[in-house]
């Protein structure tokens, strides 16, 4: 009898389980139905050329999966892009099933071709495989971020984020960090990264971050752009590439860089400042540099000379992208922006008044909304706060208002009666107790302790009949 193919390619598959000691051939034999002879023989390497028969006579043997096997069908058809993790704890939890999790993932590979061709669903669209395409030198860079925690917490810092470019022809790496991923730190980074490059890339690729894309549209549809980043692209020639919806592998290379910097460059170490951590990635760039890649089987230095010599030239000028926004200045002529606030003058604005706040990476810029009699409409600029809560002023702005210097004193004694507070001898010590000055000034009679003790008939409680308390 000649033995099925899906188990004949079932067999193949256990070589690599038994190499690694993860399978007996008994174990073998038992998953596969086959005898141990035949499992023996094949894994020695005498590899047969058609595929083997099971001996005559005996019986079919059930897998351990087959038991399952209708449930995971079942499971396909209602997902047939179930993980087999999924999968493999399902069965665990709801049904009871214990299971070896390699038996699930090997039937899957099977299974769900055959499931999908029943449901006519194309079997190749699910592998989850996808092309690798490889680059000419300067042709395209990767971009991404990484959230790096409260490593900087320590120091006040609650969250630090890391920037991440990488060269897709030389997998050549460019990291910094950051205390926010906004508009203005952003593209301050690609400022970074281009000049740690020598250059400018063709195209860059972006997943679908809202500093890039104006907004989410339907699979198929134009991806409307930032303008801000237009403009950065137009200025520094590159074209921008974003990537379909969850479609993370058209980026593996930065991505695989965010978790390889994260390993050697912060993993058990200590750093005070985001200056640190940038000056602990530019030591380890050289490491980097000198190892051989696995993928393309070169240097990543020598392979990085070439493509930073594709790269287009930097242009002359910078550009300086700035966020935008329209805040109300308060009655206390501060503006309110990111949880912090900020001055301006006050001869120059009024309460609720709307005032343009422009925002770099390392500045706040204040502008009013209408001209000045001179055609001028800035108000004020300000270095800009890190963290939460600042309240950053130029006491210059207050000049003019009230200092509260001039008000009269409310407490202590105050020389001056008062209108229709004059004390007069019949008044009597009532009338004076309704005057603070007055009742400062009263005095308290004194005797001694004994005087209370004859008054009650008890016995005195001090040795010291001459002691005197204030009644």
């Amino acid at each position: 009898m000649v033995l099925d193919p899906h188990r004949w390619l079932e067999l193949r598959r256990f070589r690599a389980l038994y190499e690694s000691g993860a399978m007996s051939q008994r174990q073998i034999a038992k998953e596969t139905g086959l005898n141990r002879r035949t499992v023996a023989k094949y894994l020695s390497g005498e590899v047969p050329a058609a595929p083997p028969q099971r001996e005559s006579g005996a019986l079919p043997r059930q897998r351990a999966v087959d038991e399952v096997a209708p449930l995971i069908d079942a499971m396909l058809r209602s997902e047939i892009l179930l993980k087999g993790a999924v999968i493999h704890e399902r069965l665990a939890q709801e049904y009871g099933f214990a299971i070896n999790y390699q038996r699930v993932k090997i039937y899957l590979q099977e299974a769900r071709p055959r499931i999908a061709g029943e449901l006519g669903i194309n079997p190749g669209e699910l592998a989850g495989l996808h092309r690798r395409f490889e680059v000419v030198p300067g042709a395209q860079a990767q971009v991404d971020w990484g959230d790096e925690g409260r490593i900087l917490a320590h120091v006040g810092i609650p969250k630090v984020y890391s920037f991440h470019m990488t060269l897709s022809y030389s997998r050549d790496p460019f990291c910094c960090f950051t205390t926010s991923q906004d508009l203005a730190t952003f593209f301050d980074c690609h400022r970074q990264a281009f000049a740690h490059f020598g250059g400018v890339p063709m195209s860059i690729v972006y997943d679908r971050t809202k500093t890039v894309v104006r907004r989410h549209v339907a699979p198929g549809e134009a991806v409307p752009l930032h303008p801000e980043a237009v403009a950065f692209a137009g200025h520094y020639d590159f074209d921008i590439d974003v990537l379909a919806a969850y479609h993370p592998q058209g980026k593996g290379r930065v991505e695989r860089q965010v978790a390889i910097v994260r390993d050697h460059v912060l993993a058990g170490r200590a750093f005070s400042s985001t200056e640190e951590l940038d000056a602990a990635f530019t030591a380890w760039v050289p490491v980097r540099r000198a190892r051989v890649h696995g993928t393309h089987g070169e240097v990543i230095g020598l392979r990085a000379i070439r493509d930073h010599v594709a790269l287009r030239p930097l242009p002359r000028a910078p550009y300086v992208v700035a966020q935008r926004h329209l805040r109300h200045v308060g009655k206390d002529c501060l503006v309110a922006f990111d949880a912090n606030l900020y001055s301006v003058p006050a001869r120059k604005v009024r309460p609720r008044q709307l005032v343009e706040v422009r925002v770099t990476k390392f500045q706040v810029i204040l502008h009013s909304t209408v001209p000045d009699t001179t055609g001028g409409t800035l108000l004020a600029v300000h270095s800009r706060a890190v963290g939460r809560g600042a309240r950053i002023v130029d006491e210059r702005h207050w000049d003019g208002l009230p200092t509260g210097e001039g008000r009269r004193t409310t407490t202590g004694d105050d020389p001056r009666p008062r209108r229709g507070l004059a004390l007069r001898e019949e008044d009597g010590p009532l009338r004076a107790l309704l005057s603070r000055a007055a009742a400062a000034r009263v005095e308290v009679g004194r005797r001694p302790l004994s005087v209370y003790d004859e008054l009650t008939g008890t016995r005195p409680f001090t040795t010291h009949p001459s002691a005197e308390e204030p009644c």
